[in-house]
């Protein structure tokens, strides 16, 4: 039990320091993909860069539930059938898979695109929903965990806008890629990353709330 325990903190632990360090270097290297006095090589390396970081926040998304499904199971804060638990990493893994043959692809993928958009949105219905029930104490669900279920969904909801204010993005990349830097193309760069910094910035502070409500006496 306390091998399991002892694991099962670790995984959680890690979940957040990947997420918040994986997006604090994928912020950092948004900067160079509009920086105008770089060449164009360097700024289509930066967006490598920045793709490549990125992918560890949004696997770290994906691994928050069940790795905080088993801690707390572990911990005695929740009681549920261990087969759950197995069924969530499992959906993670094959929901992750498909997030790097996304990344990794260069044929459009717009179907498989759709079904993980479909996914992430019945996700964030879901987390909500649990959440209320736990808040409106419709279940035994402890109110800390109740809330970091909201905070997860918060997290789910601002990367459905992310990619929202990224669409010029990807289009404007595509320019940059085949026609070479231009004032249009930087500027639809530079606005589309604007956009998306303060949601960015807003899934800084939910984890940040999440982590402390793990490490506070629960309620």
């Amino acid at each position: 039990m306390q091998t399991d325990l002892a694991l099962m903190t670790l995984l959680h632990i890690l979940v957040f320091v990947y997420w918040l360090g994986g997006d604090l270097g994928a912020f950092y290297s948004s900067r160079f993909v509009t920086d105008t006095s770089k060449s164009v090589p360097a700024r289509l390396l930066a967006a490598k860069i920045l793709g490549d970081i990125d992918m560890a926040p949004r696997t770290c998304l994906l691994l928050a539930l069940p790795t905080g499904l088993a801690l707390a199971n572990a911990k005695g804060w929740i009681a549920i059938n261990g087969m759950w638990i197995v069924t969530a990493f499992a959906v993670a893994a094959i929901w992750i898979f498909t997030l790097f043959h996304l990344h990794r692809s260069t044929a459009p993928q717009n179907g498989l695109k759709a079904v993980d958009k479909g996914a992430r949105i019945l996700f964030l219905v879901g987390l909500s929903g649990v959440a209320a029930a736990g808040l409106l104490k419709w279940t035994a669900l402890p109110l800390f965990l109740s809330l970091k279920a909201l905070l997860l969904a918060f997290c789910i909801l601002m990367g459905l806008l992310i990619r929202q204010m990224l669409i010029p993005f990807g289009a404007a990349f595509g320019k940059l890629v085949a026609e070479g830097a231009s004032p249009d193309v930087d500027e639809t760069l530079r606005a589309s990353l604007g956009r998306a910094r303060p949601f960015v910035l807003t899934i800084w502070v939910a984890l940040l709330l999440a982590a402390w409500l793990g490490l506070r006496t629960p309620v």
